[in-house]
């Protein structure tokens, strides 16, 4: 799943692009922690590109899936203070108005009910039991075609999940 965001002022994509660099940026997992599966599909990605490329000593030889880029993207935040609990998982395909997640209060009071804004597929989700008004839940791509793009995603994690370690390396604990 691509998306083409703009450029954040002082980052080094903003540095890169005013020097005619093309860059991609690469974000999965979670903070402050390793994914074994996020980790191989980056590596798998920068392959891809690298033998794109040519930069591998030999050309892919089969020609490479075409990315699936959302055209846009929105971000859900939590409208008060709570214990977040969330009820989908990250690539999930959801449809406008779907509950995807609660906030509580610790002290008692009335839950907040979170409904999907818009339809896609998460790919992005805050995992921290605490919030605060404001910080950001869960970000949702959008796609002309969401049915098409959940089901090559699902097919995708699938090989990850299932595929060998990277060269015979054991697993990231």
């Amino acid at each position: 799943v691509v998306i083409n965001s703009v450029l954040g002022e002082g980052t080094l994509r903003e540095v890169a692009e005013a020097q005619g660099i093309p860059v991609i940026t690469y974000e999965a997992g979670e903070a402050l922690r390793f994914d074994e599966s996020c980790i191989r599909a980056g590596v798998k990605g920068v392959l891809n590109v690298m033998h794109h490329l040519g930069m591998t000593g030999s050309r892919r030889t089969k020609a490479p899936a075409e990315p699936y880029i959302a055209r846009s993207s929105s971000w859900v935040r939590a409208e008060r203070d709570g214990v977040f609990l969330s009820l989908v998982a990250l690539g999930a395909w959801i449809k406008k108005g779907d509950l995807i997640g609660r906030i509580s209060s610790p002290f008692g009071g009335d839950d907040i009910n979170i409904h999907a804004p818009a339809a896609g597929i998460l790919v992005g989700r805050n995992n921290l039991p605490l919030v605060n008004e404001g910080e950001a839940l869960y970000h949702i791509a959008r796609f002309e075609e969401v049915g098409e793009v959940a089901q090559s995603l699902e097919e995708f994690t699938h090989d990850i999940e299932e595929g060998p370690t990277l060269s015979g390396e054991p697993p990231i604990v």
